[in-house]
């Protein structure tokens, strides 16, 4: 499905703070050399399980026998530079940042060499979704019979949402600068080896966005509407990840926040909280974990930030856990979710990853009362469902599936790319019972063009179903924005309805078009450009890459080759994962 060129990926994000515990408490230098060539022999990515697991073993021995942070940060700079993961200021940096917060969470956790190797390796090397066997409590009260849907009587009103994801706001990047460095992130300084420097805009590259064009997209958007709502699913600051502190979250979060309020005044906002929000990244600790360690130093600012948009009781599970619910509409229910507490990357789950926080526990609850009610619900998060771990994916599936005539409409952002995921019946697994859209994001991280999107609703009046009628998405041409004299231009790139010939936009038409997209390859093709917002990779998608992006669309559940099976020709399920782990850099 196509990498996006060196980004930091997993092997940055997560893997450092799990390098900086290797090898602690034993023998520097016979240790030291054995990663050293391990690293020379095989690459991280392509480590045996034998070795993987002699790593990990003398690591999880050297945490228990508490050797010193100083001397544990000393090997895992060392084995960070060895295997060149990144340059040794970087790799000191992003040490010292998850330092504190990995040994905690290894202390606390179950997880052992297996576990990790199973992750890091594959499952052949052992099994990585500890509590896997968990299940979510459904209500003992009888699933309504379901309605097919249909399309609003001619004439009926429709709604307007604004649909805004992963911003990432570089406050460092300068026009000119180095666009290609070697960093995880460019165009912040240096001057360019070759050809032209970051552009003023942005860049087709390895960047993020300068505040500039952030105020551009506001206040062309503030003359784009009227919306009746904003959905804004998170991931404001950029991806220098390894030199973050909070106080770099916390002004991203009140500069982003207060341009938004500035530019859209009174329109009605609802955010859902980023991977990218805390520092380090990815670390969202459960809510048992108290302290200086919590994060209620964030969702506390976000809280302050957004109650403008919020009442009372939202900001409240909002300040518990990041999560919260609110009748936005007569009719109509807004869940937003932290899919934080779904991700592997999340090291904090490695003490329990059960239902953390019991979100999804609650998440029954509010579906149970809208039920009642007569609400119709839209879920709004980061992550989409299937990048999730194996078993909090697969309950929120069954979740999904008991309230299939409740929720209305799915939306996430997070792989900066534009896409979607299928639900279906779980006993046959043929029925599209679901769509859980994926927008483009508005930065241009790696080499796309700034987007956002716009969804239409079937609403607002007594009986509205509140789905899904057509999306439209808008991107800036960095080619053309950049051009000497240019003056910046966001322009719709297409519709959804009219781009694939979809008679409405429910789950059944996205069924269809995957099946489309097998025979017709023209389509296919118009499919994998508008994913990459009009700058896809050089490369064209065909055969493996078509079969995985396929099975993916497909599959709004994590690691589930059965939903793969109607596609033709069969790739074994071992390549998709493979071809699916390279999509998550974000």
């Amino acid at each position: 499905m196509g990498t996006r060129g060196e980004g930091p990926g997993p092997l940055l994000l997560l893997l450092p703070p799990l390098l900086l515990l290797l090898l602690a408490g034993a023998g520097a230098e016979p240790w030291e050399q054995r990663l050293s060539e391990a690293g020379a022999r095989f690459g991280w990515r392509n480590l045996s399980c034998p070795a993987c697991r002699v790593l990990f073993a003398a690591l999880d021995a050297g945490i228990q026998l508490d050797t010193s942070a100083e001397r544990i940060q000393h090997l895992a700079v060392k084995v960070c530079i060895n295997l060149r993961l990144a340059r040794t200021e970087v790799c000191k940096e992003i040490i010292g940042l998850f330092e504190h917060d990995m040994v905690t969470a290894w202390l606390r956790s179950v997880l052992r060499p297996a576990e990790i190797c199973g992750l890091l390796v594959g499952s052949r090397c052992g099994h990585w979704d500890i509590y896997s066997d968990w299940n979510v409590t459904l209500p003992a009260t009888p699933k309504p019979p379901v309605r097919p849907p249909c399309p609003p009587p001619p004439g009926a009103p429709t709604a307007r949402v604004l649909f805004l994801t992963d911003l990432h706001w570089d406050r460092s990047y300068t026009p000119g600068s180095d666009a290609a460095c070697k960093d995880p992130l460019c165009c912040r300084g240096g001057r360019p080896r070759q050809g032209q420097g970051a552009g003023y805009w942005g860049s087709h590259s390895k960047c993020d966005l300068p505040l500039h064009t952030l105020e551009n997209l506001l206040q062309h958007l503030a003359a784009a509407g009227p919306f009746d709502m904003a959905y804004w699913t998170g991931d404001i600051p950029a991806h220098d990840v390894w030199q973050q502190t909070r106080e770099d979250q916390l002004l991203a979060l009140r500069t982003v926040t207060g341009l938004i309020q500035k530019y859209l005044g009174p329109l009605p906002v609802y955010p859902a909280v980023g991977n990218h929000e805390s520092v380090p990244v990815n670390a969202f600790p459960p809510p048992y974990v108290p302290g200086n360690q919590s994060s209620a130093w964030l969702y506390d600012a976000m809280a302050q930030a957004w109650q403008q948009w919020l009442p009372p009781a939202a900001l409240q599970t909002l300040r518990l856990g990041g999560f919260y619910t609110h009748r936005i509409q007569p009719g109509l229910r807004l869940i937003s979710l932290n899919m934080n507490f779904c991700s592997e990357a999340n090291f904090w789950l490695l003490i329990n990853s059960t239902d953390p926080a019991g979100q999804l526990q609650w998440l029954v609850q509010v579906l149970q009362r809208a039920e009642e009610s007569g609400e119709k619900v839209h879920i709004i998060g980061h992550i989409p469902p299937s990048h999730c771990m194996r078993c909090w994916s697969w309950n929120y599936y069954h979740i999904l599936n008991r309230f299939e005539g409740t929720v209305a409409g799915q939306f996430f952002g997070h792989t900066h790319l534009d896409e979607f995921e299928l639900f279906y019946d779980e006993e046959t697994l043929t029925r599209p019972v679901g769509v859980a859209f994926v927008a483009p994001s508005v930065t241009t991280y790696i080499n796309l063009n700034p987007g956002y999107r716009i969804y239409h609703l079937d609403g607002i009046y007594p009986s509205s179903s509140y789905l899904v009628l057509d999306h439209e998405t808008f991107i800036l041409n960095l080619t053309e924005a950049n051009a000497p004299g240019a003056v910046p231009h966001w322009k719709r790139l297409y519709g959804a309805r009219e781009a694939y010939s979809l008679p409405t936009a429910f789950p059944a038409d996205w069924d269809q078009l995957v099946r489309r997209f097998q025979s017709e390859e023209r389509l296919f093709h118009n499919f994998w450009y508008l994913m990459y917002k009009g700058n896809p990779p050089s490369e064209p998608c065909r055969a493996a890459c078509k079969t995985a992006l396929l099975c993916a669309l497909r599959t709004g559940r994590a690691s589930d080759p059965e939903l793969c099976k109607p596609l033709s020709p069969q790739l074994p399920f071992a390549e998709v994962l493979a071809w699916w782990r390279r999509r998550r850099l974000c």
